[in-house]
This record gives structure tokens, sequence and C-alpha cells, in this order.
């Protein structure tokens, strides 16, 4: 066995070791069906401390010929298979990790050469007749080997797409890298000794270069992840199933980390949720693991739309992003939906392939987006922070004609930037008329409209406020009156659906009449 060559299982074994491990094994069973067949080339991208590293070290411990792992994975999900011992242990596999590469090299315009000699050189102790000297090229190397023996590989690389994000600007690094890729994954050659290719990172494929080279390789995203959707991330179920282990709020953890839309799956950031369970505290972890210093020049550009976008998501609208048009350029941007893009692919934003759609995800990225925000002290923001601020005090306050006020001044401010239709306008600018409420309230609860009708806001305060803040159940209507919207709140029980998480609760109606342009306002205090 070897560092790269056949290595043995104990990176995996640490994942065993942690307090808290979720059987993630059942993707074995997925990629055990499409081994040695042409959709056995898999990307599988995905942010940040979603558990890429532990992936690839887990079917590296299943596959390499380097250990015994039989053990290790009886007990495991994929030992329960009736074709578990098939290819356990069977192959020859090469197990990379282009980071420790880039990090362990003093001339990054070598580091495909340094990876080359690391794998040449563990490869020829394994088959020293099948490798002679003049073999210097990986490529070759396997060909040789599976002519010889008959034997296949397995090659896994981790954050493959690191050169790609971290040495844009240098081509000669780019090109040496993706020529290595082509070599080792494209053509006629490469399916003979090739048994199964498996690469994850940040990023997907699509780019104008590295797509010659890796076009034949099945992609699994953030915007797409297929059958792997489980496996992106932790379930509902797994969370649930940790909740009541460690006895933490299943309701809370949803506020604060749930959010991914993958398929049907909804998906959390594991990292999250085990700091949550093991520390015991409901805040942001995501910046502590790649700080938001990193987005701050993108939410900056200079595009139309950008900033007024972000502002309704902060306050927890959708807004539809065309994500066909990014290539992984990660220094030139086109417009807003590049950003958008790459956003969501780095994990600051959500994505509904059915709406087509981005949002910020929950409460932690969005601690985290209002910070970047912040930080750049945007003239937009904070002239409209203010108008946001005297809202909240006027409904806190229950002073219904400043509430009405304010929507209307707000409304025919921003009615226009936003570009939605008359129908839906009301309900939008009323998501980004209480953006100052992200201080004290999760990201507010949305009921969109149904043709011509309303659209229900529940802000639910976080916990520390809920004694000192009320939650706020918001009925809007189109061309009617506020007491009607109250009195629907009433008579469709929304309050007692969220009476267990809150203290106080006012009921808000709002109504807008087209024909005069006018807003209009109820406060009533909701007896338990």
């Amino acid at each position: 066995m070897g560092r790269f060559v056949n290595p043995d299982n104990s990176a995996f074994q640490v994942a065993l070791n942690s307090e808290i491990y979720v059987d993630k094994t059942g993707l074995i069973e997925e990629i055990n069906k499409v081994l040695g067949t042409m959709q056995g080339y898999i990307c599988n991208s995905r942010p940040r401390r979603f558990g890429k590293s532990i992936t690839a070290n887990m079917l590296s411990a299943y596959y390499s010929k380097g250990c015994d792992s039989e053990e290790m994975f009886t007990d495991l999900e994929i030992g329960k298979k009736d074709d578990f011992k098939d290819h356990l242990n069977q192959y020859d596999v090469i197990h990379l990790d282009i980071q420790w590469f880039l990090s362990n090299t003093k001339d990054v315009d070598h580091v495909v050469t340094y990876i080359t000699n690391s794998v040449l050189t563990e490869l020829r102790e394994v088959y020293p007749e099948q490798l002679p000297a003049e073999v210097v090229m990986l490529p070759d190397a396997l060909s040789r080997i599976k002519e010889a023996t008959g034997q296949k590989f397995v090659v896994i690389i981790d954050e493959w797409d690191v050169l790609i994000r971290d040495e844009a600007a240098n081509q000669k690094v780019q090109m040496d890298y993706i020529n290595f890729l082509r070599g080792m994954f494209k053509g006629t050659e490469p399916t003979k000794y090739i048994q199964l290719a498996y690469l994850t990172g940040i990023l997907p494929i699509k780019r104008e270069k590295t797509e010659s080279a890796l076009n034949n390789f099945d992609e699994y995203t953030m915007l797409d992840a297929g059958n792997l959707a489980p496996y992106t991330g932790f379930t509902e179920k797994e969370v649930q199933g940790l909740c009541e282990k460690y006895n933490r709020s299943y309701e809370q953890i949803k506020c604060w980390y749930d959010g991914y839309i993958l398929e049907d799956c909804h998906v959390y950031n594991p990292r999250a949720v085990v700091s949550l369970m093991t520390k015991g505290r409901f805040q942001s972890y995501w910046s502590g693991t790649g700080t938001y210093e990193a987005i701050v020049p993108l939410i900056n550009m200079d595009f139309d739309g950008l900033k007024t976008a972000l502002i309704e998501m902060l306050a927890g609208a959708s807004v539809r992003v065309d994500v066909t048009s990014f290539q992984n350029d990660t220094l030139h941007f086109a417009d807003k939906d590049d950003v958008f893009t790459y956003l969501i692919h780095l994990g600051y934003l959500a994505y509904d392939q059915n709406t087509e759609t981005a949002f910020v995800p929950n409460e932690e990225i969005r601690q985290v987006l209002n910070k970047a925000v912040r930080r750049r002290k945007w003239n937009e923001l904070l002239d409209f922070q203010k108008k946001s601020e005297n809202l909240l005090d006027a409904t806190l306050n229950m002073d219904s004609a400043a509430v009405a006020e304010g929507i209307e001044r707000i409304h025919a401010e921003y009615a226009s930037a936003i570009q939605y239709n008359d129908e839906n306008s009301l309900s939008s600018v009323l998501g980004i008329a209480y953006l100052s409420a992200i201080q004290y309230y999760f990201k507010p609860v949305r009921e969109l409209p149904t043709g011509r009708g309303f659209a229900d806001f529940v802000f639910i305060p976080k916990p520390e406020y809920s004694y000192n803040y009320p939650a706020l159940v918001i009925e809007l209507e189109w061309n009617r009156d506020a007491r009607t919207a109250v009195n629907q709140i009433k008579e469709k029980k929304y309050p007692t659906s969220i009476a267990a998480y809150t203290g106080d609760i006012l009921l808000v109606g709002i109504s807008y009449d087209k024909k005069n342009k006018e807003h209009r306002c109820v406060i009533e205090k909701y007896e338990k």
C-alpha cells in the first residue's frame, strides 16, 4: 500500500471514530451499478464542509486493494447488500487530493509534474516489470499495466477543481492540468484501464476548456444532484435522528440550517449540524470554515439588478436566475446571473430546479451574507434600512396608519426596481420592507399568491428574542380591505400553528387598492 496508490483505510477510520458519523455508504451501492461502464465517470461537486473528502476516503477504503475493509463496512448500509463483497478491496486505487499537492509544491508551475512523479514512483513499486524508466506519463503507465495484467483502476480525485479556482490567472498551470485530465480520462484508451473515475470539488465541469477534457463525465451539482442528492449532505431523516439522540429542537434546526433543495430532498450542511449537536449553540458555523471575505467582491460587482436582487433574497424572496451561462471562469463574470450561479456552487445561495430560482437557504447563510453586505455599506441598503426599521417599529407599536404609509412609500420606490408584475409586487415589496427584522426574526415563512389571491408572511422571532418580540402573521389583500385580511388570518387559524414557538402574536392585515394606489392596514393582538 502507498500514499496515493492502493492507500489504506485509515483516513475513513478517522470519520468512523468521530462522535457523530452519519452512514452514507449507500452511495457505494449507486456507484457499484456503473463500475466498468460509460457511466463510471462521475463528477460530484458540492460546497465546502459538505463531506467531499470523507466521501472520497470512504470510496478509497472500499475499493482499494491496499487494505482489508470488510469489518469496517459490515455493520454499515453497504454491508447489508447482497453484492457487498463483489467489489470490496478488489481494485488498484489511485487517490489524489489536488489541494494537498498544491500546498506541498514549491513551484505551482510544476504541480502536475509533482503529481505524475509521485504516483509513478508508487506504481513502479507495485508493477516494476511493466514500467521501465522511459515511461514518464501516468496515462501511459496505466495503459501498460492494464495491457500486461488485465488490472483496471479506480481513480479518485478530491478537490479536482482547486487549480481551476485558485490558479485561474495562471494559463500554464491551467493548460498543464487540463492536458493531464484529458490524457487520464478522454478517448478510447482510458476506457480500457478505468473501472471508475470519481472527481469531487466545488465547481462543475462546464467550462470551455475543461469540458473538452471531461465531457464524458456525468455531473452531479448543487444545481442538479440527480440520484446522488441524499448523499450530498445530511437529509431531514438523518437530522431528525440526531435531534432525538442529542435532545435538540428539530424545528429550530430547520430554521437555522435547512434550505438546500436537491430534487425532492432537503439537504443540510453536515459541518453545521454536527457543530450544533456537539456544541449546543445555534449560530453560523459557516464563517469559521470559509471567510465571507471571498464573496464581498462578488456581491459588489456593478451588474444591473444584482444588489436589489440580493436584498430581496435576504428578505426571504426567491429570484429567477439563468444558471446555464456560467463557465467556471472565476475571473470574468458576464452578469449577475454568473455571480449568483457561482454563489450557488459555493453554497451561499440555494437553487430550486423546478422554479429556476435562487434564494438564501437558511439563517446561517443569511447572517453571513448580511455581514458581507453591511461591511461594504451599500448606499442602497443604508437608506433602505432606516425605512425598514421605522416600519418594523410602527408594526410592533401597532401603529396601523404609520405601517400603511411606510408600505406605500417603499412600494412606490421599489416596485419598479424589482420588476414583478402588479399582482405580485405587493408581496415582493412587503418581503424587502421588513428586511430590518433579520436581526430578531428568522427568514419569513412565505406563501406566494395564486392567481389574484393573497400572500402570507409569518415572522417567528429567534428564541433569544421570543419574549420581547411578538410573532407577526401578515396577510395581504389585493383590491379588498385590510379588515378582511385579518379575518382570514383568524379563519385559517394560522396563529395556532406557531403558538408553541413564540410568545405574543400580532395579526397584520394589509390591503392595496390598485385603482387609487392606496395601502391600508389593520393590526390586532392575538388572544391565545
